[in-house]
């Protein structure tokens, strides 16, 4: 296989097709033919995934594995994200690997980018420490400026230069030193890494070296409150992902709210709780003034991030508020921003200086081109997100329509005008798919209008007769089927009252609403996955996905309009044989696709009464004898009397 860690992809190679193609035929899952072939589209599609699942997703860094489940770990904030779960199969590939139970694959309801989402504001502004670096993509996609606002204190922490070492085993041996020296000297310390595996091994080296510490990350998040309050305390060393203290004042000396909450708990005598809260405040002062004597806080980053915001928020942890504090990077050139962003010719340079085992190397320059690395790094993936927002701002214009159609279809009472219009432009598409305005009567399809009248409209019409008529022209055509389709919705009224027929033809235009969508979704996703190929073929991929979505869109709107006309032309009400003073209100439904909830019932858990689809009784539940037990035959079934004949040509005889 062919692995880019820059652009986080990985394909198969001839030789990796081949062997795949073994292994599969070896488990019976590849019949014959060539794993591309068009009937093993799918085997692919679970290749692939399979792959990614293995050389791209580590665990402990992308994600964990927490009571049987497969967890995602936000790579930001370094916290587990309970209830995402990557799509297209991606999950389930990720649980097969760690050999846990393999959940259903989830399905896109409803998508939308963060930048479009934001954008539904008409009022846009945030707050943040660390919004200079984005300045650009702030002003760019939302039209913002950045402000930098003066500090309330002038910052005393002191940002060292980083210290690079040859190998990842040198770089924490390095930290261990230092924070064993911190330790000695009353210094509080927080270690920042980049991933739940890195944070576990340096915590192991600390182990062994009898440091004492504590290990905050995705797998101990219910101790974070307590962890982050003594984090400030002389002496202390906490380890922990970038979720560490995030827009919280790590304190020097410890954090008096919190111990007084805790070791006062339970004390009612207002006597003894002044007395204890006035020895918490002694301790803690005592121990604020012994860690601003060894420095304040002091930050340590293991590794540096590809963005310098994440980098600039670690460092935040100190010096907050005036307070003393020092910060500074322990870097390798086994590092990922290291490795895999243009360091190669680097290790031959520190051979080449001396560099010996266990030496580091400080120096402002590597410092400076350090952060060019990582201003190249963000500017790529600021384009990414611009180039992705391209695209979403194509299925946006589309989503805008659906979603403001569907608000408003579900704030009226009386949907009928537009199910009526839906018909009748069905209706319009017909005749003129199948009788062309321009051609001659010899060129009409009357037996595709006649399946189509069928099948979608549920009426069986002499359409073939009509056709033969003398001088028959398509308009007449058109106004006898939408008059027998209007005949039938109005017999459907009168059968079970507008009021329930109007709560019935909602019901199905939101669900049908919502089915298309999805799938639209799903064919939208699919097509931005392989537009890309089209610029080999000197195409622009936005412009072709435009084109295509605009397609796909038009297509949506009349499968729509199908849909909602066959559901309600098809539909039958039945009552049961229950006495009439017994028998239950009909109620409509219309199920929540995320609830599986009845919306539109007064109680959504009550099931739907007194409605049933259309249903065909066959003969097996019939008595061939008595056609009063064969309820409604669908007129080209088998006529239940057993002739052989279709009911129409036999008992249905008109």
């Amino acid at each position: 296989y062919e692995l880019d860690e820059k652009a986080k992809s990985i394909s198969l190679s001839e030789q990796g097709n081949d062997h795949g193609e073994e292994i599969l035929r070896a488990h019976d899952l590849l019949e014959e033919g060539s794993l591309y072939d068009v009937e093993n589209i799918t085997l692919v599609h679970h290749l692939n995934n399979a792959l990614r699942a293995h050389k791209l997703f580590l665990r402990d860094r992308d994600y964990i594995v927490k009571s049987g489940k497969v967890i995602i770990i936000d790579e930001f904030t370094g916290r587990m994200m309970e209830g995402r779960r990557y799509s297209d199969g991606l999950h389930q590939a990720l649980e097969a690997k760690e050999g846990v139970e393999i959940q259903p694959e989830n399905q896109t309801l409803a998508s939308v980018t963060f930048q479009n989402y934001f954008r539904l504001y008409d009022k846009l502004a945030g707050m943040t420490g660390t919004a200079m670096t984005e300045a650009e993509e702030f002003l760019d996609i939302y039209k913002l400026e950045v402000i930098e606002v003066p500090t309330n204190l002038d910052i005393s922490r002191v940002d060292e230069d980083d210290e690079i070492y040859r190998t990842g085993l040198e770089k924490f041996n390095g930290i261990a030193l230092e924070v064993k020296d911190c330790v000695e000297r009353g210094q509080p310390v927080l270690v920042g890494t980049t991933s739940i595996e890195k944070s576990e091994a340096l915590a192991d080296l600390l182990k062994k070296q009898k440091v004492k510490h504590n290990v905050l990350n995705a797998r101990y998040h219910e101790q974070e409150a307590n962890i982050i309050s003594q984090a400030g305390v002389p002496g202390n060393v906490t380890i922990a992902t970038n979720m560490a203290g995030r827009g919280t004042d790590i304190q020097l000396g410890g954090n008096l709210q919190m111990r007084i909450d805790d070791e006062c708990a339970g004390i009612t005598d207002e006597a003894e709780l002044a007395k204890r809260t006035a020895t918490i405040e002694a301790d803690i002062a005592v121990k604020r003034q012994q860690a601003l004597d060894a420095g304040g806080l002091y930050i340590i980053g293991t590794e540096r991030h590809e963005s310098r915001r994440i980098d600039n928020q670690l460092r935040g942890r100190a010096g907050r508020q005036g307070d003393p504090g020092r910060s500074k990077f322990y870097l390798s050139l086994e590092d990922d921003l290291m490795r895999i962003f243009g360091t190669d010719r680097m290790d031959g340079m520190l051979q080449r200086l001396g560099l010996e085992e266990g030496e580091a190397i400080i120096h402002p320059w590597i410092n400076k081109a350090l952060e060019k690395a990582q201003a190249k790094v963000e500017a790529r993936n600021f384009d990414m997100r611009k180039n992705l927002l391209k695209y979403d701002d194509v299925m946006n214009d589309q989503r805008k329509v659906i979603f403001e159609q569907r608000i408003e279809l579900m704030e009226v009472e009386d949907v009928s005008e537009t199910v009526t219009d839906m018909r009748h432009e069905i209706i319009d598409d017909m005749v003129a798919n199948h009788m062309p305005e321009k051609a001659y009567a010899e060129q009409w399809d009357i037996a595709g209008l006649a399946e189509k009248t069928e099948t979608v409209l549920g009426l069986d019409l002499p359409v073939a007769e009509w056709a033969a008529e003398e001088g028959i022209a398509n308009e007449e055509i058109h106004e006898r089927l939408t008059k027998h389709a209007d005949e039938t919705m109005a017999r459907k009224v009168a059968q079970v009252g507008p009021e329930l027929l109007r709560q019935v033809e909602k019901s199905v235009l939101l669900q049908t609403i919502d089915m298309r969508w999805r799938e639209h979704l799903q064919q939208l996703d699919q097509l931005r996955q392989f537009v890309g190929l089209r610029g080999y073929g000197q195409r622009d991929p936005l412009n072709e996905y435009k084109t295509e979505s605009f397609e796909l869109f038009e297509n949506l709107l009349h499968r729509l309009r199908e849909d909602v006309t066959r559901q309600l032309m098809h539909i039958e009400f039945v009552q049961e044989g229950a006495p009439e003073l017994q028998q239950p209100e009909m109620h409509p439904s219309h199920i929540d696709p995320l609830t599986g909830r009845n919306e539109m019932a007064e109680d959504a858990s009550d099931p739907l009464s007194g409605l049933e689809p259309l249903r065909n009784r066959t003969a097996a539940d019939a008595n061939p004898e008595n056609p009063e037990t064969w309820g409604r035959v669908a007129r080209n079934a088998q006529c239940p009397c057993g002739s052989g004949k279709k009911y129409k040509h036999c008992h249905g005889a008109i």
